[in-house]
């Protein structure tokens, strides 16, 4: 918990954690909507990754012959629909929370 860019300071007393939670200043807020926005880039990091695993796979299986090269553009258009879609719900949850943080 220490570790995280959250500002939280865990205190054991030996019987519970103990884990007091500043209150939501603008700045504090504009802090996690930062947050936010880096997690968000993150997961988009992680679906082009995939993208990229996909595209290199459907060469390999085109080059030794088990797919054709129509099968392939249709395979990697799919592919970019997936992507896209997956793209347009992390922008969406990150405006949601975005909105969510910043409001009072």
């Amino acid at each position: 918990i220490r570790e995280s860019d959250l500002g939280l300071n865990p205190v054991n007393n030996g019987h519970a954690i103990m884990l007091n939670i500043p209150p939501l200043t603008e700045e504090r807020r504009r802090d996690l909507a930062k947050i936010v926005k880096k997690l968000a880039e993150e997961a988009k990091i992680s679906v082009r990754n995939a993208r990229q695993t996909g595209h290199t796979r459907f060469k390999e299986l085109e080059a030794s012959g088990k797919i054709t090269e129509d099968d392939k553009y249709g395979a990697e258009k799919r592919l970019q629909e997936i992507v896209d879609e997956y793209n347009k719900k992390i922008d969406d949850a990150e405006k949601a929370k975005e909105e969510s943080v910043m409001t009072i």
